[in-house]
């Protein structure tokens, strides 16, 4: 006798690299889990491209026939319509706008997973949909786990038991501190940069270890003050990915990050020079920049012209005692 309890319905807001991974991921385990319906819908930024929208080019040219009702559409609303899982994968910088417009549209035990990340995604999707929120980080590299290779994934949930995107998702561990999650994942795209600066240099992997671990305890001192979390992952996002690609650009081209990002990204977002200004004008107004040299030179070379060999400016700081105190909270 068929079951009369309502299945799961998964959203995915975002079709860009990461979307695009997710619906892979997803659309294939949504078939293999019994509490999931099989039609998974995407909603992809309307755009026309050679006089046809982007949609219907997705829809009828490159649907995946091993996953046949993963549905592209270009109106938000409608996406989430009856959708119990929302996950987001678009850049933070547009992420209000697409909200208010899905505001009101949500189903109230709906529940929302982010994977990016001063105010955090988190807290933006929670405060304008009133639905739980968790976060997804990596690092991880999207076309890599598109190919199916071997990686980890962590997952912060305030709640691990109202959780349900383990097998969704194929996931590994799980923290109960969400914004540590989703902050840390989001500094390590500015460590990233600054490993492309040394790339860009030329200067050998004993100079990028030693800026990836300054950027280490750097991203360890900010989360220390602002959250629970103490580890996070930063060595795949520093020797792969879009944020230290074109930091090694920017060095060897001396062309600006909005350009490289134009001409390199078709049409994705870089994320870590974005994450450097936010953090720098948050240190910057707590009156502790100098203990945050690292971020601090990444700022300056990205945002204010300095040479990217002023990345190794001040780097001498003390990690084995920390003088901060409690900072402002996020």
């Amino acid at each position: 006798m068929a079951s009369s309890t309502p299945k799961n319905k998964v959203c995915i807001l975002g079709s860009g690299n990461w979307g695009s991974t997710a619906a892979r991921i997803v659309g294939s385990n949504v078939t293999k889990l019994p509490a999931f319906d099989n039609d998974v819908k995407i909603w992809v930024y309307e755009e026309m491209v050679d006089g046809k929208k982007l949609t219907d080019i997705i829809n009828t040219q490159h649907e995946n026939v091993n996953c046949p009702k993963r549905h592209r559409c270009a109106d938000a609303a409608e996406a989430v319509k009856g959708a119990t899982h929302i996950i987001v994968v678009i850049p933070h910088q547009f992420i209000q706008n697409l909200l208010n417009t899905i505001h009101g549209h949500t189903l109230p035990n709906a529940r929302a997973i982010s994977n990016q990340g001063m105010t955090t995604m988190t807290q933006i999707i929670h405060r304008t949909l009133a639905i739980p929120v968790s976060c997804l980080s990596g690092a991880n590299i999207a076309n890599e786990i598109a190919e199916e290779k071997y990686c980890e994934t962590t997952i912060g949930c305030s709640d691990p038991t109202r959780l349900s995107y383990g097998g969704l998702c194929s996931t590994s561990p799980t923290f109960s501190d969400v914004i540590g999650v989703e902050f840390c994942g989001a500094l390590k795209n500015i460590v990233a940069v600054g490993a492309g600066f040394i790339d860009g240099l030329g200067l050998g992997n004993n100079t990028k270890a030693a800026i990836i671990r300054i950027g280490f305890l750097e991203m360890r001192r900010l989360a220390m003050h602002i959250s629970e979390l103490r580890h996070r992952d930063v060595i795949t996002t520093c020797y792969g990915g879009r944020n230290r690609l074109l930091a090694e650009a920017f060095v060897k081209t001396g062309k600006p990050m909005h350009q490289l990002e134009q001409e390199m990204l078709n049409g994705q977002k870089l994320q870590g020079y974005l994450t450097a200004g936010e953090v720098f004008s948050y240190i910057d107004g707590c009156g502790v920049t100098d203990h945050f040299p690292l971020f601090t030179n990444i700022y300056q070379i990205c945002y204010e012209n300095r040479s990217p060999r002023s990345i190794f400016d001040g780097l001498n700081v003390d990690f084995s005692q920390d003088t901060l105190g409690t900072m402002a909270p996020l």
